[in-house]
């Protein structure tokens, strides 16, 4: 019993530690008329997030070239829910971006910019 209440300490830290940002997010229909799921998880000190679904319009999971695959990198968390110097990958243009976040409560603001052009969404936590 008490190596087992050890082993349950040892683990309180590293929920503890989780970053408000980790979870599943829906994005706002894009350019294609397709909203995604996106799960974010910590990658080493930093976040990152792939596209888990797609759905159309009407809510109807579709199958896309896109899902399973890295959207953003390298989020650097900088405080007060905000993020920075990570890469986004914006897949109806096929490019990579200069990427940043900005989390207010159940809302994920995601940036990212090529030069002086920026395009954004606002996401919405599921969970």
């Amino acid at each position: 019993m008490r190596v087992f209440c050890l082993f349950v300490l040892m683990l309180l830290p590293s929920f503890a530690l989780a970053d408000p940002v980790v979870g599943i997010w829906k994005t706002e229909l894009d350019k294609k008329n397709l909203i995604s799921h996106i799960a974010i998880s910590t990658c080493g000190a930093k976040i990152c997030g792939k596209v888990l679904k797609a759905f159309d319009r009407s809510g109807k999971e579709v199958a896309t070239p896109n899902v399973g695959k890295p959207l953003f990198w390298d989020m650097q968390p900088t405080g007060g829910g905000k993020y920075s110097d990570g890469t986004v990958y914006v897949a109806t243009l096929n490019m990579k971006a200069r990427g940043s976040m900005e989390l207010n409560g159940n809302a994920l603001r995601v940036t990212g910019c090529k030069g002086p052009a920026c395009y954004g969404q606002t996401w919405t936590r599921l969970n």
